[in-house]
């Protein structure tokens, strides 16, 4: 067994004192990370990829500090959360009807999709990391669980209106020759306290194409599964294709709401992640706005320490706030120099443990996995406390 002591240590290697930096979230302009794209950025992803072999895994992949967007992975699931300008979170809690609810949870599933940048990408997290923010009532709470493979997870809930969000997340990144294709596997669980419902959520998939043509965009199919309603959906992320086979939009969303038992189709969900998204009902052909990205993740305020003295020493923007700062300030050798200190620390604390036959336990999760390698989790809490990190009002 390791003890907190011990895992904090791991995550505040080279941090210091215990000062958070906090950089927009990722929204639906491009925010901090369009900014910080150098212009010969393309050249410089393509001699990453020189001497990788198609079909190589590329979770344990080490960037240069100028690959990187100035936060951990830990703050982007995060932020996909507590980060977003209108409460669809709220809305699967007030639906009338299980349908109303069951079209609220997939709408609030497309709220988590941000607009991806190319070339740049988050720090990645160190063992036994942690992230903690509120806002409003909502209090999200996640925990880097395991290195080997990286899996992340994630707690939520909310004050008032019976929300609780439970997942835990492993990426597995591979370079396919043009491209680099991450899968997230596991599975993101929504659960609506006073109706008893709980949802079982995939995630899309994450395509960086090289070649011909450098892009990043979201693909492949997302299922939304509630056993307690009978409901189910599909949700393809896909790029369009105009007249003569050429490449189109590469936002688009379309699927449906569907009768689990009988297949037979209740609603046809389509448009653009980073615009607008429409229900249409099957029967009456009646339309309604499913979800709007303007009103989603526009203009997304950028959270702030309310409480300093509760900073954890494992806070992501603790951790990696020297880095988050040299990155902003483009102080290119000092980012390289306090990333270094940060990995360096927790590789050695890691074989460390090792040598000593000591098997890191979470903080604040219970975890196991089962003889088919898929990972189970609970949260060691019933809810979330308030946040010394809060998203403004």
């Amino acid at each position: 067994m390791v003890d907190s002591v011990t895992s904090e240590e791991a995550a505040t290697a080279g941090a210091g004192a215990a000062t958070a930096v906090l950089t927009a979230p990722l929204s639906l302009d491009g925010g901090l990370a369009a900014e910080l794209q150098p212009a010969n950025l393309v050249q410089r992803v393509l001699s990453l990829f020189g001497n990788v072999r198609p079909g190589s895994d590329l979770s344990h992949l080490q960037l240069p500090a100028t690959f990187n967007l100035p936060k951990s992975q830990l703050q982007l699931y995060g932020e996909g959360v507590y980060c977003i300008g209108e409460d669809y979170l709220r809305r699967c809690a007030n639906g009338k009807d299980s349908l109303e609810r069951f079209a609220a949870v997939v709408g609030w599933s497309i709220s988590t999709t941000r607009p991806p940048i190319f070339g740049l990408a988050p720090y990645n997290p160190v063992l036994g990391e942690t992230h903690h923010v509120s806002s409003g009532s909502l209090h999200v709470l996640l925990e880097q669980v395991s290195h080997r493979p990286p899996v992340s997870a994630l707690h939520a809930t909310d004050d008032s209106c019976d929300v609780e969000l439970v997942w835990c997340q492993n990426p597995v990144p591979k370079f396919h020759g043009t491209s680099v294709e991450a899968t997230v596997e596991g599975k993101r669980h929504v659960k609506l306290l006073k109706f008893s419902e709980n949802y079982d959520i995939d995630c899309p998939n994450l395509l960086i194409r090289l070649l011909p043509s450098p892009s990043v965009e979201w693909s492949g199919t997302v299922s939304i599964v509630c056993k307690d309603s009978g409901l189910e959906a599909q949700v393809c992320y896909y790029r369009s294709h105009t007249f003569l086979g050429l490449s189109g939009d590469p936002r688009c969303v379309k699927g449906k709401i569907f009768h689990s038992a009988s297949q037979e189709t209740i609603c046809e969900i389509h448009g653009h992640w980073d615009r607008t998204v429409s229900l249409k009902d099957a029967q009456t052909g009646n339309v309604s706005v499913l979800y709007d990205a303007r009103s989603a993740i526009a203009d997304l305020k950028t959270p702030v320490v309310r409480n300093q003295e509760g900073l954890s020493p494992s806070e992501s923007a603790v951790v990696w706030s020297e880095v988050s700062d040299a990155i902003l300030t483009k102080d290119w050798e000092r980012s390289r120099e306090a990333k270094r200190r940060v990995e360096d620390t927790a590789r050695r604390l890691d074989k460390e443990r090792s040598d000593k036959g000591e098997v890191w336990i979470p903080k604040h999760f219970s975890l196991s996995q089962d003889k088919h390698g898929h990972w189970e989790y609970w949260p060691l809490q019933k809810s979330v406390p308030p946040a010394p990190i809060i998203v403004p009002p």
